[in-house]
């Protein structure tokens, strides 16, 4: 099974095949607050994470998604006068767990219940500069890339 590696001060995402292999490269956002994992600190959690949950394979690229649910593409929904958040979740989503209890499992510390994905964004131009909420944010095109390469249960590092 790959895995993943995330790492907070490259601003990148490597996929790495299950001999250890790199696989492949990408940029990405991680939080403009820096890391942590207490709930509502709005930081990208560090430690060892699996995939939990990968939604949205089904859905065309720049799919945005609210509370998990498709609603179209992102001018659809603009045109259609959507309420979108700022942060607009797009194309796939893959929700981490914690796997690390007290860390980030668990209590006041937990990514699953924190609602940390990989996910597709609305704000590719920011791509490589810490600049999210929390999530790690992925080019549209590149998260589809990756959603295809990994499964429920793949390995997911975060580190500094």
């Amino acid at each position: 099974m790959n895995s993943v590696k995330i790492k907070v001060g490259e601003q990148q995402l490597y996929l790495y095949d299950e001999n250890g292999e790199q696989l492949a490269q990408y940029p990405v956002s991680t939080s403009k607050y820096g890391t942590g994992n207490r709930n509502g600190s709005e930081q990208t959690p560090l430690g060892l994470h699996r995939i939990r949950d990968k939604l949205g394979g089904a859905m065309p690229v720049n799919e945005v998604f609210i509370g998990r649910i498709p609603h179209g593409s992102l001018e659809e929904c603009i045109e259609r006068g959507v309420d979108l958040p700022d942060d607009v979740i797009m194309s796939r989503i893959l929700w981490l767990e914690g796997m690390e209890p007290g860390r980030n499992q668990g209590g006041y510390v937990d990514t699953y219940q924190r609602y940390i994905y990989i996910h597709g964004t609305n704000h590719e131009d920011k791509i490589g500069t810490p600049s999210s909420i929390g999530c790690i944010r992925m080019r549209n095109q590149d998260v589809v890339d990756l959603f295809r390469q990994v499964e429920v249960g793949s390995e997911v590092l975060i580190e500094e």
